[in-house]
């Protein structure tokens, strides 16, 4: 049987331009969209989209399940009747190429609470049942999640295990008061998130319709002062006061000698299957409303993970511990059928992993720039590839790929020079082509590569706490020519053909489709429309 190929680009939603600070879910996103079906991509990949955590980084959010509010478009609240226009001319001098994400959360909470308070006080009625309907339908997760960030605000943002003992610990009684005291702090929250799903899922609509499915991000383990480990104790390693006993890291390699000391709770495994894998279950459902194709970060901690004691000086003093195998995604299947996952097996992969991996028949990924330091026997030269697997030219963690040759030792680069036939002179797109042209059955590449961008376009270099996750581009960089380059190249590897079908949506649609809104009539946003 043929096998179906396909071609895609990663961008955060962040990245987008726009004038307020962020790139949001408004009509640069479906701007993108438009620009991704020209070029004949039938892939979008984003990170987590969830809120934001330490450092600004998608990977260490408050919660696995909710959205992130920064991305909600402002002026499809002002379409809404939630805000007005004239509020959004007051908008502070954002820089254009980086977000300032600190400024950003001060002007756009501001907006989002007097969009709640006008809806409280009965502006956009139609949303109304929506709104109920979409809170009673995710209360699995939302309940917790508002009570969590309400008491978030409450205690000016300290960890959850600095707040009073009867709260941190989740004693009925002070739950109950919260929860009564707190209802409008709550309300506001659950809004938010109605906000950001209304949003999204009519964006994966537009793109789902285009013959684009959008391909997720699950990190495997989730932020210690999260609403799911607050909310969810049990399944994770943590003495009677609610502090970790262990926490997860990697252990020393060529690059780092004490290992990495990450510090998130590691998962009490046993515990997680007395409940049959439910919160996972329900964690991968959720993500699965969002997106079509969920890429598993860290896939190896499934068969085994590292585990260093909570205090310790450095990751060294860990150990190898096994994971629950293939037993949680039975679990998960059981409930959710085929899973569509793709699953990161970079890194220290050993052979369980990789047995695991081809025992589930998950596509694992191929990273190009991972390619070029040892002999013909690399598992990432192309011609060594399994067609289930998924190329990327370098992901969200790796320099781009201009940055990345610049940086090359003359042999190492020499080698990429008589691999690909090609001087490197445009070295970005001699990557994408190769990747393209690989049996691979997807093909994906960062936009900075698309686009030809050095490593001040980075998105994150890990092991640096601060500074990521803050590139955007500008709205001349996205081209009709430069998807007319990448439609040629799609089209010359046989990647272009009809769209894997979508999995369908949820049985609940919140969206309301407004007629006033710009998004509906083929108007424009005017900060967009300025250029900016």
């Amino acid at each position: 049987m043929k096998r179906t190929r396909h071609a895609g680009v990663i961008c955060h939603p962040t990245s987008f331009p726009g004038p307020h600070g962020i790139g949001d879910l408004g009509e640069a996103a479906f701007r993108y969209v438009e620009w991704l079906a020209r070029g004949s991509q039938t892939l979008w990949q984003v990170l987590p989209l969830g809120p934001i955590g330490l450092g600004n980084s998608p990977y260490a959010s408050p919660s696995a399940f909710a959205g992130n509010e920064l991305l909600i478009s402002l002026p499809w609240l002002v379409g809404d009747g939630l805000l007005d226009a004239a509020q959004l001319e007051d908008a502070p001098e954002f820089p254009a190429s980086h977000v300032d994400f600190d400024a950003v959360r001060a002007f756009k909470k501001r907006l989002l609470r007097e969009s709640y308070d006008r809806f409280r006080r009965g502006a956009a009625q139609e949303l109304r049942s929506a709104f109920d309907t979409f809170c009673i339908a995710q209360d699995t997760w939302l309940g917790d999640y508002a009570l969590f960030m309400a008491l978030k605000d409450v205690h000016e943002g300290v960890a959850w295990s600095q707040w009073p003992a009867e709260i941190a610990l989740r004693e009925p009684a002070a739950l109950a008061t919260a929860r009564q005291t707190m209802q409008d702090q709550m309300r506001f929250h659950q809004f938010t998130q109605f906000l950001f799903d209304r949003q999204w899922h009519e964006l994966r609509r537009y793109a789902n319709d285009r013959g684009i499915r959008v391909v997720g991000d699950l990190p495997i383990f989730v932020a210690y002062d999260s609403a799911d480990v607050w909310a969810h104790r049990h399944l994770f390693r943590l003495d009677t006061h609610g502090r970790p006993t262990e926490v997860a890291g990697v252990p020393p390699d060529a690059f780092t000698a004490d290992g990495q000391f990450w510090g998130n709770p590691v998962y009490d495994w046993a515990r997680n299957a007395e409940g049959g894998y439910a919160w996972w279950t329900d964690r991968v459902k959720s993500a699965l409303r969002q997106v079509d194709i969920l890429r598993i970060d860290h896939f190896r901690a499934f068969a085994a993970s590292w585990v260093v004691p909570a205090g310790s000086a450095t990751a060294a003093n860990g150990h190898w511990e096994p994971g629950p195998g293939r037993r949680i995604f039975d679990a998960m299947e059981q409930v959710l059928g085929s899973l569509p996952l793709i699953v990161e097996d970079l890194g220290l992969v050993t052979p369980d992993v990789i047995a695991l991996r081809e025992e589930l028949r998950f596509p694992g990924m191929k990273v190009l720039q991972f390619a070029f330091d040892s002999g013909p026997g690399n598992d990432y030269l192309p011609h060594n590839y399994d067609p289930l697997s998924v190329v990327y030219t370098g992901t969200h963690d790796n320099q781009t790929t201009i940055g990345w040759f610049r940086s090359l030792s003359d042999p190492v680069r020499a080698n990429v020079q008589r691999y690909l036939g090609r001087d490197g002179s445009d070295i970005a797109w001699d990557l994408v082509r190769t990747a393209l042209a690989s049996v691979a059955d997807r093909a994906i590449a960062p936009l900075q590569d698309v686009m030809r961008l050095d490593d001040d376009a980075r998105m994150n270099t890990p092991g640096i706490a601060y500074g990521n996750w803050s590139w955007r581009f500008a709205p001349h960089q996205l081209h009709e020519g430069l998807a007319d380059g990448l439609r040629e190249l799609t089209e010359t590897y046989g990647r272009s053909g009809a769209a894997i079908p979508p999995r369908g949506y949820d049985p609940f649609d919140y969206t309301v489709p407004n007629a006033a809104h710009p998004l509906w009539t083929g108007g424009r946003d005017p900060g967009l429309a300025a250029g900016t």
